[in-house]
């Protein structure tokens, strides 16, 4: 006889999918109504993560001198003109080298558009000086027809330019007051909060400033390796700026898949308008490679272990990152899914049971525990 089901087991079940349904639906809306409102605040967020990100990567010194009773702000301000003679400093090793070679750059691009000229006007391309003439005018027509949309684009690059400038700015000021007044910003966030609270979040906070910190040391250290291999190729092809090349490598780590890419086009580029195609195509090739290894192995490995996050999970995360924000997504992805981790893994140190205490489902109703 087939079995039949059974109507209680039936409804109960259903009614325990309808709550179930309705809580997530519930938290859905609640992370919807979060993002929305993160993404109203986001000119005052960015500010305070990159000042955060900053923090992470020159508290250490603070520390070591506040460790030599050095004032606070004493310590923090010489750490912050420090940070900024560093800036400055890798912008002019990597300006100055480009300055002094600019004229053979100029004379080897003007040599690469002609050597391209004459490969255009070889088969199979058989393209010829009245071809490309027309096809100069026709770019100088659409040019001067479309001087509004230009105009338009040129003021909106300069006023992305002045946000990125005053961004910047507040970070180096945000920087420089949580080196100073961090260590005291725990206890009174736990002074303010009510309850349990002012245990529980502190120490969340307190993870996730470890964390924040494993994840700019982590990304350091794999921008260092590709600098090092990538400086390495192009000095064996006798590729020059080699020096602020590696540097822009190390530098553009920082900025997930763009910063790569740019970091690389600037590098071929220049392979193939000092040494030629053949030295540019090996460049591309050294390039491609440690690219890779840095996104499949590098980069997951050093982070996994540094943020107690499984390499599978950074790479979906960089990629739903990078889906869901591009470049500002992809930066922030590996740190946030760190944060979400951190916070995860305390809460279920505190719903879980400690080892002697039994679980409710083994609990009868008169009290005695099941075997």
């Amino acid at each position: 006889m087939p079995a039949t089901l059974n109507p209680t087991r039936t409804r109960a079940a259903l009614r325990l999918s309808a709550r179930i349904s309705l809580e997530l639906l519930l938290i859905l809306a609640m992370a919807a109504v979060v993002l929305w409102a993160l993404g109203r605040m986001w000119p005052v967020l960015w500010p305070l993560v990159l000042g955060l990100l900053l923090t992470t990567l020159t508290w250490p010194p603070a520390r070591f001198l506040r460790g030599r009773g050095w004032p606070p702000a004493l310590a923090a301000s010489v750490v912050t003109v420090l940070f900024l003679l560093a800036a400055t400093g890798i912008v002019a090793l990597i300006a100055v080298p480009v300055a002094a070679q600019s004229g053979e750059l100029t004379d080897g691009v003007t040599e690469g558009i002609h050597q391209v000229r004459q490969w255009a006007a070889r088969p199979p391309l058989n393209i010829g000086d009245a071809q490309i003439a027309k096809a100069s005018d026709t770019a100088a027509a659409r040019l001067q027809s479309s001087t509004g949309s230009i105009v338009t684009t040129l003021v909106t690059g300069v006023s992305t330019v002045v946000d990125g400038l005053m961004t910047t700015v507040l970070a180096l000021l945000l920087m420089f007051f949580f080196l100073k007044d961090g260590p005291r910003f725990l206890p009174w966030l736990a002074r303010q909060l009510p309850g349990r609270l002012a245990t529980d979040i502190p120490v969340v906070a307190a993870r996730g400033w470890d964390t924040l910190g494993a994840f700019v040391r982590s990304q350091a250290l794999v921008g260092l390796l590709d600098a090092i291999l990538i400086g390495l190729g192009l000095w064996s092809l006798g590729v020059p700026l080699v020096l602020p090349l590696a540097v822009l490598t190390f530098i553009s780590a920082f900025v997930p898949i763009v910063g790569a890419l740019f970091a690389g086009a600037v590098a071929v580029l220049i392979a193939l308008v000092s040494n030629g195609l053949t030295d540019a195509l090996i460049a591309l090739a050294i390039i491609v490679v440690v690219q890779q290894l840095e996104g499949n192995v590098f980069q997951p490995m050093i982070q996994s272990r540094g943020l107690g996050l499984h390499a599978a999970v950074i790479l979906l995360a960089v990629t739903l990152g990078s889906s869901l924000a591009g470049i500002v997504g992809s930066l922030l992805a590996v740190p946030v899914a760190a944060l979400t981790a951190v916070i995860w893994n305390y809460l279920r140190e505190q719903l879980s049971h400690p080892p002697d205490e039994p679980d409710d489902d083994d609990q009868r109703s008169d009290g005695t525990v099941t075997s």
